[in-house]
């Protein structure tokens, strides 16, 4: 079981996601670390999202700047990965965050750390997605079932076995992730709607946020497909793909395979006699 927790938005208007993260998850003085590493201009990106947590009142919040020119294994930011309780990974192109990152010792200790401890590592487009140990950076369109179109690499590795597909119904990528996942049926396919994202609880537990819908697609039960033999520039088939929409309220666990609705924790009848009588006085 992993202690830590993994956010993950799936583009668009992102400033609930901040606000999830400072009001929900973490204290005022928790030590948020900003990589802003996939945007084209890391370290104006870094220096707006440090802003706009320190206008919610956090007051320990740094970015690091780690792109062609600066390089991820300085002591300085080693020392603060290490300390961090919050770090956040901007949109961009996901591409990049695995040029600069894959490899390091950074790296290395994010993972360790969300392993081990309760630190929370959140992201939003491009951050989100290059959070499991694979992900997918190519497919356009009805192209994506195309075999060759739809391409996946390796990602950060927080977690296992899952394709996390960003901008989800905005971009059409529900070919790509059913392809993708026809092609390693032991992974499940997590889409992104835009302003909706996901809390990742022990490694496990996938639970909705926002106002949009969160697309699972599970091939652990496909009973064929074609992926591995047909050839390049064919379109793919596969039966029995499984599909499940989730939105707030709601919750998949990867491991079980399972769809449910998130517990109501409601008050005990102590404390709802104690409500009420603080109510009339």
């Amino acid at each position: 079981m992993y202690k830590g927790t993994l956010i993950a938005l799936g583009g668009g208007y992102d400033d609930d996601l901040i606000k999830l993260i400072r009001s929900e998850i973490c204290p005022i003085h928790s030590r948020i670390e900003v990589i802003a590493t996939a945007t084209s201009d890391p370290e104006e990106s870094g220096k707006a999202y440090k802003e706009a947590f320190e206008e919610l009142g956090c007051d320990c919040v740094q970015f690091m700047l780690i792109d062609e020119n600066h390089a991820a294994d300085q002591p300085e930011y080693i020392s603060r990965i290490q300390q961090a309780d919050v770090i956040f990974f901007t949109g961009g192109d996901q591409v990049r965050l695995i040029e600069f990152l894959n490899g390091t010792q950074l790296l290395e200790i994010m993972r360790r750390r969300y392993h081990q401890e309760p630190i929370i590592i959140a992201g939003t487009s491009a951050g989100a997605a290059i959070m499991s140990d694979r992900m997918i950076y190519d497919g356009y369109g009805h192209y994506s079932l195309i075999k060759g179109e739809m391409k996946t690499t390796i990602g950060f590795g927080f977690i296992s076995h899952v394709y996390i597909d960003t901008h989800f119904v905005e971009r059409g990528r529900f070919g790509r992730l059913a392809h993708a996942v026809a092609h390693d049926p032991a992974y499940v396919g997590v889409g992104l709607s835009e302003e909706t994202g996901i809390i990742i609880k022990e490694g496990n537990k996938i639970e909705v946020f926002g106002t949009g819908v969160v697309t699972i697609i599970d091939a652990s039960k496909i009973r064929f497909t074609n992926t591995r033999q047909v050839s390049e520039n064919e379109p793919i088939a596969v039966e029995h793909l499984i599909m499940h929409m989730l939105v707030e309220g709601y919750r998949y666990c990867l491991k079980e395979h399972l769809f449910q609705p998130v517990e109501q924790h409601l008050p005990s009848p102590a404390q709802e006699a104690s409500d009420a009588t603080a109510s009339i006085a």
